[in-house]
């Protein structure tokens, strides 16, 4: 099966008011986006639930509107990754209940910030968070490099749970690798590749467009594991100005060609 016919590509939330006019077309609604994205994407990452703790009402809304088929990773809150706060995890889960009993939960996200480094503390809290969030497919993002150890790599292979691989700018410290599987499915967060912008902002930081070349670069890199890939999640994080959705068209259109040679 070629590469295109197993890849899920998308964007990290769909939700912004800069992308009327680059990819929602002019006037459209908060209320209407949704429904104009899942015409273009069969997945989405939720990225308000990193935010505030979703409620089930929310999700179940969310879960009905969306098409047959559609998939959504949804991402860890904010207590659990970034304050190592154990105690929401049960009620972030029940909340994802109508959503995981509809079959479209692709997983959940757990996306560690930099400061998360790879210390005995860091992995005790991550092995529990990991148990306290069991049941649906998990997937870990790390952003210091002190993760880049192998050994890492082979405890989630253990666990059953799959390492995001971020395409990131060569920052000092930043978490960056070449492809590679903890599971069957591989996970890619496309956020940028602007060095000079990356600690500037968080707008700065994700004003990225990628090019032709750097996408197709992205793809056969894939293309190498593609026998031992049942699915492959290509999710856009350059969320400026519309630039994710259009990136993740672009890249969409390169699996075509890619399929056709």
């Amino acid at each position: 099966m070629a590469l295109a016919q197993k890849t899920i590509v998308a964007t990290s939330g769909y939700s912004f008011p800069d992308w009327v006019g680059p990819f929602y077309p002019e006037g459209t609604s908060r209320e209407r986006m949704f429904e104009y994205y899942t015409h273009h994407f069969a997945a989405v990452e939720l990225n308000f639930t990193y935010y505030r703790m979703p409620s089930a009402s929310t999700i179940d809304s969310l879960t009905r509107k969306s098409p047959e088929g559609f998939t959504f990773w949804v991402k860890a809150n904010q207590q659990t990754t970034h304050e190592q706060n154990r105690g929401v995890a049960g009620e972030f889960l029940d909340s994802l209940t109508p959503m995981s009993e509809a079959g479209k939960l692709g997983g959940i996200l757990l996306q560690f910030p930099q400061s998360f480094h790879r210390t005995r503390e860091s992995r005790q809290y991550l092995s529990a968070v990991l148990e306290d969030l069991a049941g649906p497919p998990l997937a870990v993002e790390f952003r210091h490099q002190s993760w880049q150890d192998p050994a890492v790599a082979a405890g989630l292979k253990e666990r059953g749970v799959t390492l995001v691989i971020p395409d990131v700018p060569a920052v000092p410290g930043l978490y960056r690798s070449a492809p590679q599987l903890t599971t069957r499915t591989g996970y890619v967060r496309l956020h940028s590749r602007n060095a000079a912008g990356w600690f500037a902002g968080m707008a700065e930081r994700y004003d990225y467009d990628y090019s032709a070349v750097e996408l197709t670069e992205l793809a056969r890199d894939w293309e190498t594991l593609e026998e031992n890939l049942d699915r492959l999640n290509v999710f856009f994080n350059n969320c400026h100005r519309g630039q994710a959705a259009q990136n993740a068209e672009r890249f969409q259109q390169i699996l075509r060609q890619m399929e056709k040679e």
